[in-house]
């Protein structure tokens, strides 16, 4: 039986992750990045395509328990057996220069007999390296790629069926310490590391940070593991942040609708700075911050939704036809071609997020201000314009809603800007008109008055969740009857068992796709965020218990869920669910970072 979403835990070290399954094998791992091409991606074929797993013996099946432990991203996972009982410590150090996957076995009682085996397959499962024996080290070496696998206390191996396998016994307190490092073929092997001392360093460290958490509410749990992954999520090198670690988990089980997430969106930026802002990390809101500035640098006109962790602009998309996909669930994609989309509302984004850093005090810049302007003069001609929104739709360009009120924002935090900073250079009297212009004609042309509900796009009957931002961003305030209109009637026409869908996918050609796709669970946030600043608290509290109930056992959220199959979909860990669980516990008990 295939694995399910949330069957996976996360680790990582701020470069790239693994997820590791609740039978103990590592089923995806990209080298040196996340974005890198993968050497273990059973998650989306078989174990041909690459694995790493460590049980007991003759155990097939999942784990007793596991665990993160406390305010860590180190898991454990323990097993029970006939023999006694292990335990496997999994982790990826910080780096200095190379990456490493740690494993460390523990027995807990009795006399248990493990068993490692490792399939390692370059290029997203399709490449056999060549192994070889160096000094008690198993080497890997298949084009660039080059991987070193050693043991503490060593013990051996052996190949067979193209894996390295290895069988040992631990009795109570005994340990083995398995580390594998990659590093570029043609450079020499890098340094090695005790595993025992990145073992107490990391959990050291992770304890550090999550002491700078400034939330103390309920649901605390949650919202430090929430922190955790988004942190675990963010590229350290440049601030960047993926919306994803993995590529192609479908939004419907054996569907088409399976992407690439393991880029830095734009759309994401204000959420994101509202969480490091409000929850107490200002060094990585900053850092974030800065990101954005150096990818937005250029002609305003060029402007991405999304860019490479570094800020690379192409991310062509392509097929890998040799992986069967997550449940038979095809293609896999490579890359992302929304890439090329026009999509008006991240101009308002950037806006908001840079009028955000500027009101919390991080430091300013003497070009952050010119780069404002320059995207505020192109975007007085283009808001006209349609797009394909901030769903990226494939079905053409409409005139949506959400668009043009990200328009208006942006206009709103450069039109408040100068009000607040006089000696700024820029056309207060023409964005002061554009604003009011873009207020109008959203107003008359995006309302359906017969039915009290702004609409997915211009002239049209269907609704989008994207609409409940509507009060957070300041276009209308919550109180008027529109707003109050627009939230029932998204809730009344998206909701599916309780939570909420983006659009219906039921009877439009709005995203050009076939089939159907789960609940959004950041749509269902901004539902019990909007919910409470309309007066309806209480429901929006319930609605959030129901949400952080979603969670996996160690505390994760995929992109969307089935209500009906019960399960998690989507790209998974997802930044835009945690970022909407995070900012949502902010509103409802946080006394901070409402919006």
């Amino acid at each position: 039986m295939h694995p399910r979403i949330e069957d996976y835990a996360l680790i990582g070290d701020e470069q790239t992750a693994a997820l590791v399954g609740r039978d103990g094998s590592v089923d995806w791992l990209c080298l040196p990045r996340f974005d890198s091409a993968a050497c273990f991606a059973r998650l989306l074929g078989d174990t041909d395509n690459g694995h790493w797993r460590i049980a007991p013996k003759d155990v097939e099946g999942p784990c007793t328990r596991r665990a993160y432990r406390p305010d860590t991203l180190v898991l454990d996972t323990e097993w029970e057996t006939d023999e006694g009982a292990i335990r496997v410590t999994d982790l990826m150090p910080q780096r200095d220069r190379a990456p490493d996957l740690v494993r460390i076995v523990e027995g807990l009682s009795g006399r248990v007999t493990v068993r490692s085996t490792l399939r390692l397959r370059f290029d997203y499962g399709s490449v056999v390296p060549w192994v070889r024996k160096s000094d008690g080290h198993r080497v890997a070496v298949a084009g660039p790629d080059s991987v070193w696998l050693r043991s503490e206390p060593e013990v051996p191996t052996w190949g067979k069926n193209f894996g390295t396998h290895s069988e040992f016994t631990v009795e109570k307190g005994e340990k083995v310490a398995f580390v594998l490092t990659w590093h570029p073929s043609h450079e020499p092997r890098p340094p090695l590391i005790d595993a025992h001392k990145a073992l107490h360093g990391s959990v050291r460290d992770w304890r550090h940070w999550v002491r700078h958490c400034r939330y103390d509410g309920p649901y605390r749990d949650a919202v430090v593991r929430s922190l955790i992954t988004l942190k675990a999520l963010t590229y350290r090198p440049t601030g960047g942040i993926v919306a994803a670690p993995t590529t192609s988990l479908p939004e419907e089980v054996g569907g088409v609708r399976n992407w690439d997430y393991r880029y830095c969106w734009l759309r994401d930026s204000t959420l994101t700075l509202n969480v490091g802002l409000s929850a107490g990390y200002r060094e990585e809101a900053e850092a974030w911050r800065d990101w954005l500035l150096r990818a937005v640098a250029g002609d305003p006109a060029d402007l991405q939704i999304m860019y490479g962790l570094a800020g690379e602009r192409r991310l062509p998309e392509f097929e890998v036809p040799w992986l069967s996909g997550f449940a038979d669930s095809r293609p896999v994609r490579i890359g992302n071609l929304a890439v090329d989309q026009l999509q008006l509302d991240v101009y308002g984004e950037v806006m908001d997020s840079l009028a955000l850093a500027r009101e919390a005090g991080l430091p300013t810049k003497p070009h952050i201000w010119a780069i404002q302007a320059a995207l505020m003069d192109w975007l007085r001609e283009a808001w006209r314009q349609p797009d394909e929104g901030l769903w990226e739709v494939r079905g053409g360009r409409r005139h949506f809603v959400h668009s043009k009120v990200m328009v208006w924002v942006a206009a709103d935090r450069a039109v408040r800007t100068l009000e607040k900073n006089p000696k700024l250079q820029g056309d207060l009297e023409g964005w002061r008109a554009m604003r009011d212009e873009v207020h109008r004609e959203v107003c008359e042309k995006g309302y359906d008055a017969e039915r009290n509900t702004f609409t997915q796009s211009y002239g049209s009957r269907e609704l989008d969740a994207a609409l409940l931002l509507i009060p957070r961003v300041g276009f209308l305030p919550p109180d008027d009857a529109r707003v109050i209109g627009t939230i029932d009637a998204v809730r009344a026409e998206l909701s599916h068992h309780g939570f909420l869908r983006r659009y219906s996918t039921d009877e439009t050609t709005v995203d050009g796709l076939p089939g159907g796709e789960g609940t959004f669970l950041a749509c269902s946030f901004w539902l019990a965020e909007a919910l409470h600043m309309t007066g309806r608290t209480q429901e929006a509290r319930e609605l959030f218990d129901r949400l952080v109930g979603l969670t996996n056992d160690v505390g994760l959220l995929s992109e969307e869920y089935d209500p009906v199959a019960d399960r998690q979909l989507g790209n998974f860990p997802q930044a835009f669910s945690h970022i909407g669980l995070v900012n949502t516990a902010l509103a409802l008990f946080g006394g901070t970072g409402a919006g």
